[in-house]
């Protein structure tokens, strides 16, 4: 039986998490289309009976950091190289309007120097492509750039080449026994889980500037006789102008994400959830290490 642990790095929004929760088969991070969604590492389990058991760690897009925040996921996805099986590097096709590789490419291939662990290249997108020869090309030239293990395109948005990549990844694990149970999916707990669902809502609601500055904190959580669930969180944000707007006119975009979060919980946690959202500012929370600490950003080493 085969057992291990497998990166999935790449810059920011370009599915990383969308193809953890499809290789898994069950939305364990959450994602939406503005970059650095994914804040800490996060663990997702996939076990095939017959094969093994893969751990994935989905990390923050590999970019610029241009705050304390910033820094703490650009080290999050750093240090989810170290003590790995395996790396699943994720690309998107070049195209005309944009070049194979920018800065924040270049910079993971400067972190994958000198690796030994393997690296697979994983095509994404190719559900967006009107060419196959696109795909074609794109392997050719990041071949020139990297001794890659495998190249495997995907879409990671319709699942197509999704089976070929996990059967991909089985041969670079260890012989080992599973380090989780068979039915689980992720390492997060429930509460863990209710902020990240807080957190997308908002970002999927909120104007372009305001989410990169919110955070979700849990306040209670509390599993009632009935098995429903009762929750309390804030979201934090950094100025008392964006409070007024994830309040909205008469309280309309606060009961928006509340209401979408609350049915996201209701269907990942198979109970009832009573929610109740609150707005607190802390001022320059990104920049402020002790505000980090207080929020859960805490290095993984």
């Amino acid at each position: 039986m085969k057992s291990g642990f497998v990166t999935i790095i790449g810059r920011p929004n370009v599915g990383k998490s969308t193809l953890m929760n499809a290789l898994v088969g069950q939305k364990i991070a959450i994602t939406s289309k503005k970059p650095q969604t994914t804040r800490y590492r996060i663990r997702a389990i996939l076990t095939e009976p017959e094969k093994g058991q893969i751990v994935f760690l989905d990390t923050p897009g590999m970019t610029e950091a241009k705050n304390k925040l910033g820094e703490f996921m650009v080290n999050a996805a750093k240090s989810a190289l170290k003590d790995v099986d395996l790396i699943l590097w994720l690309v998107e096709p070049a195209r005309e309007d944009r070049p194979l590789t920018g800065k924040n490419e270049e910079k993971i291939l400067e972190l994958l120097k000198g690796e030994k662990t393997p690296v697979i290249l994983v095509v994404n997108k190719m559900d967006m492509l009107k060419n196959p020869n696109e795909v074609l090309l794109t392997m050719e030239r990041y071949k020139e750039l990297y001794d890659f293990a495998e190249i495997v395109p995907v879409s990671a948005k319709t699942g197509a080449n999704l089976p070929e990549l996990k059967d991909a990844m089985f041969p670079y694990l260890p012989e080992g026994p599973y380090f989780y149970e068979e039915d689980e999916v992720t390492d997060q707990t429930m509460r863990q889980l209710a902020a990240e669902i807080i957190r997308e809502k908002a970002l999927h609601a909120l104007s372009e500037e305001i989410p990169h500055g919110i955070a979700v904190v849990i306040q209670e959580f509390k599993t009632l006789r009935d098995g429903a669930v009762t929750i309390m969180a804030d979201i934090v944000c950094e100025k008392d102008s964006h409070k007024g707007i994830i309040i909205g006119k008469g309280g309309s975009m606060l009961k928006k994400i509340g209401t979408n979060a609350r049915y996201e919980m209701e269907k990942s946690f198979e109970t009832k959830c009573n929610l109740k959202l609150f707005v607190k500012v802390r001022k320059d929370w990104r920049e402020s290490d002790i505000q980090l600490k207080n929020l859960g950003f805490v290095d993984e080493q």
